[in-house]
């Protein structure tokens, strides 16, 4: 049976694209995600990336209780094309992708990041690093050969097939020894880490890294239910539970990350999280970078603090960020960075310090930020709070609605995008103004970002890869940033 994944985009109702496949659990069935699988490996024999039978493809995993039945499906369809799954087992989706970039292989990251535990998904990177824009197209055109016999009624396989598929510690212990080889053994000595474990998939291995650079490490809140962590609309749980760690005088950070390991959180001695566009300044000037890449939602300080000789404002998604650090390493930019607003930092060149290396990994990553918060304080001789505090005074906040589809958020920009500027104009200062007061400009580049003449700034669009409608503000006061998102999301949904 020939399956089109264009139509199975339609018929699943689960979404497949430069982000993967994401979509409830109970869509992701085990032929929807053979099929996925196939129609991304049948585009990398396309572009000639596969083209030996035999040839690896790494595969790794989350602890949500779907990505066990999701790695199955993915293994079988790469080993069903002749290929050989490397089961990478439950790791970092950094970890995964490093993994590949090194051996030159493609590899696979079976996660739903931040969101809930009902809905899972499928990263896929080429051997060359992320699937980017570009990519999409040939991927979502492919047509792929399904066995009648295979699945069952309900999409999953007819017969359980036993395989018993060792599992790789590989992508895990290079990911460790990546920072163990590049920071002094010192580096954190004489620092107290509190490591939120909850259910991120790199709960051990953050205890690894930081006890094995000199930190005194404590673990905290380890979860073996699936907890969705996200670290650019940060729980009010997590806050409190930050809070009260912070309030024993006994940490000087708190770190953690999301479901799969690839957006940091941040921590002062206070236990007030970072915000993720401003863990990426810091770690930016950690490492002393020429150009900085990061989407138009991203804080204004990276502009004000003047540290930076380029910065580049994207589109929201990594493959822009990854997009736009590409052009500037061909510009000749010596250190190339990216970030976002959720705190996911990604490095486009190789570094060297005192003969220690640390090869580029162009996707998100949480660890070099946290890393690189607690460095550069501690040789500044600062409190995490002290060095937060040296930047320009811009706040942003970000919540969402959730479940809240996709047709219902364009249709709320629309009303502000009739193609004249003065009838937009009225429309949002008729909706926004009683907040912000009036407009000064607007900016499409992704969504709506509405900056006033009081330098707030309103930043409005649809979540690419869940049903959620976002909104991120910048004020001058933190408290006022979250005001401002929590006033608007109220406007937007009544």
């Amino acid at each position: 049976m020939k399956v089109s994944i264009q139509e199975l985009m339609v018929r699943s109702g689960v979404t497949f694209g430069t982000s993967g496949a994401r979509g409830l659990a109970t869509a992701m069935t085990d032929s929807v995600c053979y099929a996925y699988t196939r129609g991304f490996l049948q585009y990398l024999e396309s572009i000639g990336e596969l083209k030996h039978a035999g040839e690896r493809v790494a595969v790794g995993g989350d602890f949500r209780p779907s990505t066990d039945q999701v790695m199955e499906a993915v293994c079988r369809a790469a080993e069903d094309m002749g290929y050989q799954a490397v089961n990478c087992g439950k790791t970092p989706s950094p970890a995964v992708a490093l993994f590949g970039l090194e051996n030159c292989i493609p590899s696979i990251m079976v996660t739903g990041s931040h969101i809930p535990d009902d809905r899972n998904g499928i990263k896929f990177n080429k051997a060359s690093g992320e699937v980017l824009k570009e990519d999409e197209a040939g991927m979502s055109s492919q047509v792929v050969e399904l066995d009648d016999a295979m699945f069952g009624p309900d999409g999953n396989f007819a017969r359980l097939i036993p395989v018993r598929r060792r599992v790789s510690g590989e992508a895990t212990d290079d990911y460790l020894e990546r920072y163990l080889n590049f920071f002094e053994r010192d580096a954190l000595k004489g620092l107290r880490v509190g490591v939120y474990q909850h259910s991120a998939v790199a709960r051990d291995v953050l205890v690894k890294i930081f006890a094995g650079l000199g930190a005194e490490v404590t673990s905290l809140g380890r979860s073996e239910k699936f907890l969705p962590v996200d670290t650019e609309a940060i729980r009010p749980e997590d806050v409190q539970c930050a809070a009260g760690w912070a309030a024993t005088g006994k940490f000087d950070a708190l770190v953690s990350a999301d479901g799969d390991s690839d957006r940091p959180l941040v921590s002062d001695e206070q236990g007030n999280w970072l915000r993720g566009d401003l863990a990426g300044i810091l770690c930016a000037r950690f490492l002393e970078a020429d150009s900085v890449s990061t989407p138009v939602s991203s804080n204004t300080a990276v502009e004000k603090c003047g540290w930076f000789k380029e910065i580049r404002r994207t589109r929201i998604g990594s493959p822009f960020v990854i997009a736009s650090m590409k052009q500037a390493t061909a510009a000749g930019a010596k250190c190339v960075v990216g970030y976002e607003a959720n705190g996911g930092f990604l490095l486009n060149s190789d570094m060297e310090r005192d003969g220690r290396k640390l090869r580029a990994l162009p996707t998100r990553d949480a660890v070099i930020v946290m890393l690189g918060i607690l460095v550069l304080a501690k040789r500044q001789g600062k409190t995490v709070a002290q060095l937060a505090a040296g930047l320009p005074a811009r706040f942003t906040a970000s919540d969402r609605l959730k479940n809240f589809a996709t047709e219902k958020s364009r249709a709320i920009l629309a009303k502000f995008n009739s193609g004249a500027e003065a009838a937009d104009l009225a429309a949002i200062e008729s909706m926004f103004g009683g907040i912000c007061g009036p407009v000064a400009s607007l900016d499409r580049t992704d969504g709506l970002r509405i900056t006033f003449t009081n330098e707030e700034v309103i930043h409005l669009r649809p979540s690419g890869n869940a049903p959620e409608f976002r909104c991120y503000a910048e004020a001058g006061a933190d408290e006022r940033a979250r005001e401002i998102t929590s006033l608007v999301l109220a406007r937007v949904s009544a």
